[in-house]
């Protein structure tokens, strides 16, 4: 038996499609779900979701927001989402390297609110760099 899985964000539907298996980036750690999971609503972190819909997975990065699993049917409600074979590997690791050079400049810094957009930016463009097949 199949999940049905649904990846929303506030502009459009990613992913919708039957899959063998998921795993997700939730808050507490990577979440695996088959058929017959039980009822269940988990906020999710910036990161990557994988999912099987046959023998070979796919991976989707995922800019943090809610699933909800229920008879079957996984509803993920995100801020961003993208396929990971839609990203160039070539221009996620640069982004994820000025991402990582500018978190660096700014760890030090008193600026708080500077601190989190930066580590923020970084925990995206390491998910995007993830997703599209490269290692972190």
């Amino acid at each position: 038996m199949a999940l049905t899985v649904k990846v929303i964000t506030p502009d459009k539907t990613v992913w919708d499609d039957q899959v063998e298996e998921i795993i997700l980036p939730s808050t507490t750690g990577q979440l695996g779900i088959l058929s017959g999971h039980a009822p269940l609503l988990t906020a999710l972190e910036v990161g990557v979701m994988r999912v099987r819909p046959n023998k070979e997975w796919k991976t989707i990065a995922l800019m943090g927001g809610f699933a909800e699993v229920e008879n079957d049917e996984i509803k993920i409600l995100v801020n961003g989402a993208e396929l990971g074979d839609n990203i160039d590997r070539d221009t996620a690791r640069t982004e994820y390297q000025e991402a990582q050079t500018r978190f660096q400049k700014v760890e030090k810094s008193e600026d708080r609110q500077e601190k989190i957009q930066a580590e923020n930016s970084m925990r995206k463009a390491r998910a995007r760099l993830q997703a599209a097949g490269g290692m972190v």
